[in-house]
């Protein structure tokens, strides 16, 4: 059986995936208007529907949310009445100067680089599924493996300053207080990881698809031809 077996893999097969449980749902030739999961009672579609304008959109959001994120500070913290705010990046810096290195590389890798490279991988595989790219789909699928699997350790940052917002109360002593920024930072972490599940991988390979059908057709007819 072909890798390129249309009936198994385009967007005109015989089955459906629920985009919410994940059920796999054998569907009748042509739209799935109407149709609902057995399980969930979900709407059903071969292809997540404007799959791409949501991811788009929401990567754009998250995009203009990581500006204040980083410009801003995402906690307070207050010790013998002296106040010092910080910014994720000051924040690293900090526990650097302080020789928590261990700490300081966890903190700067899960917000600083996962953030953005998961902004630019996904962008990256919005834009070559737009321009119906055929380069290396296998690679580009196991991709967006790695980006929806890493993406929820953005949220790190978000939890140090909760548990520390949460215990820390000491008054003049000890106080830690959350800042804008964190708002900011975690509606990046939450809007990556809505723009990841609005993606959807199988349209990498529905171009695939499509220039074997046009291939086969055009090969059928030259050789009626000849």
């Amino acid at each position: 059986m072909s890798a390129l077996d249309p009936t198994l893999t385009s967007a005109i097969g015989p089955h459906a995936q629920c985009h919410v449980c994940n059920l796999v749902v054998g569907v009748p030739e042509g739209p799935t208007d109407g149709l609902a999961c057995p399980r969930c009672r979900t709407a059903l579609h071969r292809r997540k529907p404007e799959s791409l304008s949501r991811t788009w959109s929401l990567l754009i959001a998250a995009a203009i949310c990581y500006v204040p994120a980083n410009l801003y500070p995402v906690m307070e913290v207050t010790t013998l009445g002296v106040s010092q705010a910080d910014t994720i990046l000051s924040g690293v810096i900090y526990l650097a100067a302080h020789g928590t290195w261990p700490l300081a590389v966890i903190v700067f890798i899960a917000s600083v680089i996962v953030p953005v490279a998961k902004i630019v991988a996904l962008g990256y595989l919005a834009l070559s599924v737009q321009r119906a790219s055929q380069w290396r789909p296998r690679d580009r699928a196991r991709l967006y493996r790695i980006v929806e699997q890493v993406g929820r350790w953005s949220m790190v940052d978000v939890y140090v300053v909760t548990i520390l917002v949460a215990l820390v109360h000491l008054g003049s002593l000890a106080n830690v207080e959350a800042r804008v920024g964190g708002f900011y930072f975690g509606a990046v972490v939450v809007l990556t990881m809505f723009a990841a599940e609005s993606f959807d991988p199988r349209l990498i390979w529905d171009q695939l698809i499509d220039d074997a059908d046009r291939d086969a057709q055009k090969a059928g007819g030259d050789d009626d031809g000849g």
